[in-house]
This record gives structure tokens, C-alpha cells and sequence, in this order.
């Protein structure tokens, strides 16, 4: 049992560091800089949300952060290491939820498991449960993907980067897919499972409300290339309701600012 407590224990304290990244992206015919001199410093357990329009750099800053990317300079730091390829640390969940359809529910949770050195067949099945049962779909666990509705392969996907017990989960537009209502009570669902689990997540989205509720701080980005403009800190109790004054009220001073810097 002692494999399994310590699968689900609380991670040890852990920080990401962006230290002056730039990245450009090079074709037969130009070359396209992606981002310029970012720095960032997430702090354990903090939710931080990147905002911008289209072509600021969000998804790519998180493909860095994960790994699949290398910076043309600067430095990616995750507990005080250098980031240079993909790692269990680092667990990404994209706005598709890239399940495997010849694996069933729990079989998508387990996957990540699969891959830490030493863990036992039933320590990875008791560690999948507990994540399963976290995400409200217990009674799914062998229910084949295209059964489950979007919300609900969305929350397998979730369970599935949850279940490594990254230092930081990266989300790069998780919920955009979705329709409003589903949306809404993923919102609620994530905000539980971050109460219970308190993971460093770096988000990226579009929507500046999202941003509001979820984040702890909202990081507002331009362009070409891509650069961070302002930060804003989210200082609410949880859980928020996206639908509430206070939400909107910091979404209209952010949306100002991604105005300003478009």
C-alpha cells in the first residue's frame, strides 16, 4: 500500500520558471518569430491563465514548457531543472481529448501509469479509481470512448494527465470544443479537483472569462511576435461562477487590455 500512498500523496513544493524564452519558427520562405523574450514565474499550485488573440504564442510557450519544443534562448525551469524533452512531470491535456478508442475508460487512465518504472499492475489500478472516482465517472470505468459524451471524455482526458502526478499540468483549451453548459460544470469539476489536488497549471484559452474564473492570475499577451503585455491576479474565493458580476467585471478590465495591446 505504501506504492499507492505515495502515488496520491501532495507533490513536494515545485515552480515553473520562464526565463527569457524567445522562438521562431523557420520555412523555405520566411521566418516567423513565435515569441520574444517571455519571462514568467508560476508558483506551486497557482493556476495561471495566457490570454491573446491568435498568433501570440500561447499554445507554443506550452508546447515548450512540455518539451516537444526547444527554446532559440533563454530557459524553462520546472523544480529547479532545466526543461529538454517530454517528462511525467509535465502532463498535457489538449482541447482534444486524444483518446485511445481501442481502450475503454479506466484503459485511458491507466495508459500514463504504464509508463513509471516499478509500479505494480494493482497499485496503477487502485491509483486509476481514485482518479476515476475524482472525476465523478466511476460507474464508466469500462465504458468504451465513443459512448461517453465530450464533457465526459474531456474528464477521462483530465484523470488520464492527473493520474502520473505531474509538478504541472499544462491545458491548452481543454473546454473550447464544448458547448456552454458543459463548459460550465467542467468549470466546477476543475475547481473541485484543484481544491482536492492543488497542482501547478499553466492554462491556455481564448476566453477571457474562463480565464477569470479559473485562474489565479490572467496573463494578457500580443502578437508578432508573441509577447506578455500584463498580468492580472484573480484574488476571488473558489468556487467562482462564471456567470457571476465579479467574473465579469475583471473579464471587461482584461478584454480592455487585450484591446490595447492587439
Amino acid at each position: 500500500m505504501t506504492r499507492v500512498t505515495d502515488e496520491l500523496a501532495p507533490i513536494p513544493p515545485a515552480k515553473l520558471s520562464i526565463r527569457g524564452v524567445s522562438k521562431s519558427f523557420r520555412s523555405a520562405r520566411r521566418e516567423v518569430a513565435a515569441l520574444e523574450a517571455v519571462d514568467l514565474e508560476v508558483d506551486v499550485g497557482e493556476i495561471v491563465c495566457l490570454v491573446g488573440p491568435s498568433g501570440c504564442g500561447k499554445s507554443t510557450l506550452l508546447a515548450l514548457v512540455a518539451g516537444l519544443e526547444t527554446p532559440d534562448t533563454g530557459q524553462i525551469l520546472v523544480d529547479g531543472s532545466p526543461v529538454t524533452k517530454p517528462g511525467r512531470d509535465r502532463m498535457v491535456m489538449f482541447q482534444d481529448a486524444a483518446l485511445f478508442p481501442w481502450r475503454d475508460a479506466i484503459g485511458n487512465i491507466l495508459f500514463g501509469l504504464e509508463l513509471k518504472p516499478g509500479l505494480p499492475r494493482w497499485a496503477r489500478l487502485e491509483v486509476a479509481q481514485y482518479y476515476l472516482q475524482l472525476v465523478g465517472l466511476s460507474s464508466f470505468a469500462h465504458a468504451a470512448i465513443h459512448e461517453l459524451s465530450g464533457g465526459m471524455r474531456q474528464r477521462i482526458a483530465l484523470a488520464r494527465a492527473l493520474a502520473p502526478n505531474p509538478t504541472v499540468l499544462l491545458m491548452d483549451e481543454p473546454f473550447a470544443s464544448l458547448d456552454a453548459m458543459t463548459r460550465e460544470r467542467l468549470y466546477g469539476d476543475l475547481q473541485e479537483i484543484w481544491q482536492k489536488r492543488r497542482k501547478t497549471v499553466l492554462f491556455v484559452t481564448h476566453n477571457v472569462r474562463e480565464a477569470c474564473c479559473l485562474g489565479d492570475r490572467v496573463i494578457v499577451m500580443s502578437p508578432h511576435p508573441g509577447k506578455m503585455r500584463e498580468s492580472f491576479a484573480v484574488r476571488l474565493p473558489r468556487p467562482r461562477d462564471i456567470n457571476s458580476a465579479e467574473i465579469a467585471g475583471f473579464a471587461r478590465e482584461i478584454t480592455a487590455a487585450l484591446r490595447l495591446h492587439e
